[in-house]
């Protein structure tokens, strides 16, 4: 197995244990905390909302990390 694909595979495990606490904590509590079906596809597209924030800001911190890493090591 090459470095590329262990990264790869890394990064595919990462992602889904990632997706699935985000659900388990976050999605899961909030859809069980309205009873109308209107509220919970409203809090189902929220926390799609908070899970696009948090993806960008860690795709924003990694890119930061990559181009300043040889001025900060």
């Amino acid at each position: 197995m090459s470095n590329t694909s262990i990264t790869y595979l890394v990064g595919a495990c990462a992602s889904v244990f990632g997706l699935a606490a985000f659900c388990a904590f976050v999605v899961v509590p909030a859809i069980t905390a309205y009873r109308r079906p209107l509220e919970r596809v409203a809090v189902v597209i929220l926390s799609l909302y908070v899970l696009a924030a948090l993806v960008g800001l860690g795709v924003l911190v990694g890119a930061l990390i990559v181009v300043e890493w040889p001025r900060l090591f």
